[in-house]
């Protein structure tokens, strides 16, 4: 047993038992910057995506009967395609200036505290997720590591020359199908003190999910426009840290993402002889102390351990949700469908809720059958699972105000459709009361969504590396969830901080290995609420 057994049963229980440094009290003035600075780097401007065709969002949330609409087809990304699906998710796309309960709105309105839009949902609004392009001679730009800087929506280029060749034997002989057919990748690195300043010890789940609501948007977005992303886990993430230039203590690379490009010509280097090259640009810390926090450093230690030591397909198959019991008090739920929205529009208009909630309005149980669909449908995918049959989430509802559904907790059942009674009767005090802070009126909510993961079984099928797959995972469902409720005009909101240990007692978990790893509450917002256009200002 592995020492993320031991974090994941410390971030169970921290509502109880706070995670050391218990005492910690973050240094708002002295916090990171969302996103890293290269001084000096040439830049080079993106292009928006505004003349693409509208790209529907249903058919990366809610895969047909049969089928799964998020393999995408055999299309390939062009400049066009990947500039408008990193703006569309990571870049910034607006101000948050709404009137609302959570505790920053006060400096809202002064640009030094500004809030911006993001299609991707970050923990705490931090978004400590570097993307960097490693592009090869079939891509539109001269071959190298580009940096993507979400405040101008631009590349940076840090390195010259392909280094592909590098990445593909990083990602060794045994990586998933197509993976090693390209010469054009994202690499996902996490720079733990950006999350980590506000959260310490409980940084490194937070960024896990961070990582999984980027991947869910890139292949919601990549399957709306007829394309595939998948990303690989498992690899040697130290030579990536290498040529990256980073240090993996301070930044994780969790992930990489290949992509197809159109007119791939096929051109390939070869790896030559000789140390890999690196990049020598280094990010400028904003922060003048920069604390390591050793629950971080033994978490990533324990994660890069054996990381280029992929499992089997179907090694999460021992892990996956357990099935509904038969019987039981029983709410047929009508089938899913979700409209025909843009994908575009509904990672612009996606925002949370914040204490906006309205219980005079209730959720209807076509819009609750659709929300909870997309969600079950949900997989990071990866290597233990490619194909995404092993379902890893389990879903309950706490209903509050749907209409003809008594209030109660329910467990979903996707595979009949179903809402199966767990705890009857008025669920609300028991949400509030569970919940760390004070920004969202839950008993208000029309639904409260809880997703669980067996993560103990997890890190037991595929090492600790898999703490970033289970967390990823439900950070892959949270997105789905806020892009289902965007798409069918409904309020949402994600949190962290709340009891883990009082939802396992209420819906009756002991002994399961289930772990509730977010609440994500669903309801019509009230009408008409306080906003400033700022793009009209």
């Amino acid at each position: 047993m592995g020492y993320a057994h031991e974090y994941a049963d410390a971030v169970l229980h921290r509502g109880r038992v706070p995670m050391e440094p218990a005492d910690f009290v973050p240094d708002w003035p002295d916090g990171p910057r969302r996103g890293k600075f290269y001084p000096g780097v040439e830049s080079y401007a993106l292009p928006d995506g505004d003349g693409l065709p509208d790209a529907p969002a249903r058919a990366g949330l809610l895969p047909p009967p049969g089928g799964d609409a998020r393999a995408g087809r055999d299309g390939g990304f062009t400049l066009p395609l990947l500039s408008a699906m990193l703006k569309d998710s990571y870049g910034m796309t607006g101000r948050r200036l709404g009137v609302q309960a959570n505790s920053d709105l006060s400096g809202l309105p002064f640009y030094t505290h500004a809030n911006w839009s993001r299609g991707t949902a970050g923990g705490g609004g931090l978004y400590p997720v570097g993307v960097y392009w490693a592009s090869g001679p079939s891509g539109p730009l001269t071959p190298g590591i580009h940096y993507y800087d979400v405040h101008r929506h631009a590349v940076q280029r840090l390195l010259t020359g392909d280094v592909t060749a590098r990445v593909r034997e990083a990602l060794g002989p045994d990586a998933p199908p197509g993976a090693l057919d390209t010469d054009q990748y994202l690499i996902l690195g996490v720079k733990y003190w950006q999350t980590a300043f506000k959260y310490n010890s409980f940084g490194y789940h937070v960024v896990c999910t961070d990582v999984g609501t980027l991947v869910q948007t890139w292949r919601i977005w990549a399957a709306a426009h007829g394309l595939r992303t998948a990303p690989v886990l498992w690899f040697d993430e130290p030579r990536l840290n290498g040529l990256l230039g980073t240090v993996g203590e301070e930044e994780g690379v969790f992930a990489v993402v290949p992509l197809r490009w159109e007119d791939d010509g096929g051109r390939r280097t070869a790896v030559t002889d000789g140390p890999d090259p690196a990049v020598r640009h280094r990010d400028v810390e904003r922060s003048r102390t920069v604390v390591a926090f050793p629950t971080v450093l033994a978490m990533h230690a324990a994660t890069v351990a054996g990381a280029a030591d992929r499992p089997e397909p179907g090694a999460l198959a021992p892990a996956a949700a357990r099935p509904v019991p038969a019987g039981g008090t029983r709410v047929a739920l009508p089938p899913p469908v979700l409209p025909e929205v843009p994908v575009r529009r509904v990672l612009r208009s996606r925002r949370s809720s914040f204490g906006r909630f309205d219980a005079a309005r209730p959720v209807t149980p076509g819009q609750l059958s659709a929300v909870l669909a997309a969600c079950a449908a949900t997989s990071l995918g990866g290597e233990a699972d490619p194909g995404g049959t092993a379902r890893q989430v389990r879903l309950y509802a706490f209903v509050n105000h749907v209409e003809g559904i008594a209030p109660g907790a329910y467990v979903h059942d996707p595979d009949a459709g179903e809402l199966r009674l767990v705890v009857p009767g008025p669920q609300g005090a028991f949400l509030q009361e569970n919940y760390f802070l004070a920004n969202y009126n839950l008993e208000q909510a029309g639904a409260v969504l809880v997703p669980t993961v067996r993560t103990p079984a997890v890190l037991d099928a595929v090492g600790d590396r898999g703490y970033r797959l289970a967390v990823g995972t439900a950070g892959a469902v949270a997105q789905t969830f806020y892009l289902a409720a965007s798409a069918l005009s409904l309020g949402a909101g994600v949190a962290l901080g709340f009891d883990n240990v009082s939802f396992v007692e209420r819906l009756g978990l002991e002994g399961t290995a289930e772990a509730p790893l977010l609440i994500m509450p669903l309801g019509n917002e009230r009408p008409a609420p306080a906003d400033f256009r700022h793009e009209i200002a």
